[in-house]
């Protein structure tokens, strides 16, 4: 474990309960000894204050952390500007992403894919921060075509990001046949795979149905035949999720980043399995 990066992300919590409660679940999860804690945002960037404001209470606490930054509706004065509040508050890591288009939106503001924040990042501040982005295994959804896809990973990289984080997955090949693609287009970047606990099946759906994972169909129908019983589609959730976890250290992944949804327990357990 120790030569790995480990990492677990969490949302903005909007109440100050939820933020208690984060800060519980962040207690828990820092006995793990993550190499760091990223940050999310909501669409457009809504909840950037929120995802500031638990950054640096992270950072205070003593651990590293990354706030997701999206470039969707920003402009080069705000996006500026916020980078300069991340380094007034020594953060040195970001996550670096175009964002989801929040519904009904119309233009794209200033920057329309994320290469283009990665290279703004780097203009404006040169080394100071280590840069993630996103990659896609299973392709992304709004992607003309897989090879489109992977040039435009290629970009991002060549924009000047450090890593790269991927959406989840259940498919071990995927991302195996991601990574080997991008080598052969000489991107050497380490690529760590996204790893999302299975807890509750309607919502594992939903959310796959939107960002394009895919759920392999004997996977599916287990978790569907368990119905209400939720301690057997988590028991049988661990065992799927550590068994992919398993593989793809073994396979050579340089770590796993933990999609914690703002609980300790399925990452704990998750983690326990694979030291």
């Amino acid at each position: 474990m120790a030569n790995h990066n480990f990492s677990i992300e969490f949302f903005p919590p909007k109440t100050a309960e939820g933020a208690d409660k984060l800060r519980a679940t962040r207690a828990k999860l820092s006995e793990l000894k993550p190499k760091y804690f990223s940050v999310t945002f909501g669409a457009g960037g809504s909840t950037q204050r929120g995802t500031l404001d638990t950054v640096v209470e992270i950072l205070a606490a003593g651990e590293d952390a990354a706030p997701h930054l999206s470039c969707v509706g920003g402009s080069r004065d705000s996006i500026r500007a916020i980078l300069a509040e991340f380094k007034s508050h020594n953060i040195r890591r970001i996550v670096a992403l175009r964002g989801d288009l929040p519904s009904g939106y119309g233009g794209a503001g200033e920057f329309r894919y994320a290469n283009e924040l990665v290279e703004f990042i780097r203009q404006e501040t040169g080394d100071w921060f280590r840069i993630e982005v996103a990659a896609y295994p299973e392709v992304h959804p709004q992607a003309k075509s897989p090879q489109d896809d992977l040039l435009a990973f290629e970009r991002k990289i060549k924009a000047g990001a450090d890593a790269a984080i991927t959406q989840y997955f259940y498919n071990a090949d995927a991302y195996f046949q991601f990574v080997e693609q991008t080598r052969k287009l000489g991107i050497d970047v380490p690529i760590v795979p996204g790893i999302m606990p299975i807890l509750n099946y309607t919502q594992l759906m939903r959310f796959s149905d939107m960002c394009g994972a895919e759920i392999p169909r004997w996977v599916r129908l287990k978790l569907a035949s368990f119905g209400d019983d939720s301690a057997s589609i988590k028991a049988f959730g661990l065992d799927v999720v550590t068994q992919l976890g398993e593989r793809l250290l073994a396979g050579g992944a340089p770590g796993l980043h933990f999609y914690s949804m703002n609980q300790a327990a399925p990452t704990t357990a998750l983690w326990q399995r694979l030291v």
